[in-house]
């Protein structure tokens, strides 16, 4: 919440029109372009975000200058995304950067773009793809603007969706167990070998193909993986249950680990952060 709050002030503050600003419009239309946005400004910081696109909106077509005119639209859009209409938002930051691709505002019109798609994030077990719109779209700001400060907001933001899309593949991995389907619980557990290596499921999915490998009898397979977790993830709950596939007589500890601890600590931090991003 905190970093949002920031964000749209650091824009509102580089949106402001200044008084050396030189306020060209449209002598065909009876509206004053200037005064549009003035009523658009107002509304915005009296959380009034519906008046607030409409003023911009309309000042937008009027403003001659394409500056203000881009000032208006991307305002338009963070009125916009004040009162969640993220579609609507989206089309709008879309259309900005299509519009004024030279913008010096550009930046920003990415970074909410981002959010926006971020925010459209629900339940990744129902539908995936505002997950990959946002993981491309914040792929697309990192690349561009790696040194933001804003960056590591977004970084932070992909570590999450990468557990999400892992999380997911998860899913479908025990669904397909559970049915023994195991040619495509292998390649769903396979994805997130390959794609989600730095998330939390690595460790149980290196352990799930041990599993099966060794229930299919593909003995060497299901050592080869026990040996990448064993090598990485030594201290594993994971590894201590590949071991017992090979050692039935082995007793799983009981004890809680210095890693459980720290991944209790991180969650904690996290949730933190999250209050303070939302």
């Amino acid at each position: 919440m905190l970093l949002r709050l920031v964000a749209i002030l650091i824009i509102f503050l580089s949106l402001s029109c200044s008084k050396k600003d030189e306020i060209i419009y449209n002598p065909a239309s009876n509206k004053n372009p200037y005064e549009l946005y003035k009523e658009g400004l107002v509304a915005f910081e009296n959380n009034n975000y519906f008046y607030a696109n409409k003023k911009f909106s309309e000042a937008e077509l009027n403003f001659k200058i394409v500056d203000l005119a881009a000032k208006s639209a991307i305002m338009s859009s963070f009125s916009l995304y004040g009162i969640n209409l993220y579609v609507q938002a989206e089309e709008n930051l879309k259309r900005f950067l299509k519009t004024y691709p030279s913008d010096k505002n550009v930046l920003y019109a990415n970074y909410l773009l981002a959010i926006v798609y971020y925010e459209q994030i629900e339940d990744e077990k129902k539908d995936i793809q505002p997950l990959i719109k946002a993981n491309e779209q914040i792929n697309i700001f990192l690349k561009k603007y790696p040194q933001t400060e804003y960056a590591s907001d977004l970084s932070f933001k992909k570590n999450l969706i990468q557990n999400q899309l892992a999380a997911k593949e998860m899913y479908i991995a025990k669904y397909y167990i559970n049915i023994q389907k195991w040619v495509p619980a292998i390649s769903r557990l396979k994805n997130i070998v390959n794609k989600y290596d730095k998330t939390v499921f690595i460790e149980e999915a290196l352990h799930r193909l041990v599993e099966i490998h060794y229930h299919l009898g593909l003995e060497d397979e299901a050592k080869n993986y026990a040996n990448i977790l064993g090598y990485n993830y030594n201290s594993s709950m994971w590894y201590e249950k590949s071991y017992k596939v090979f050692n039935k007589k082995y007793n799983i500890r009981k004890i809680k680990s210095k890693e459980n601890e720290k991944k209790l600590k991180e969650k904690s931090f996290l949730k933190k952060i999250i209050e303070m991003i939302k």
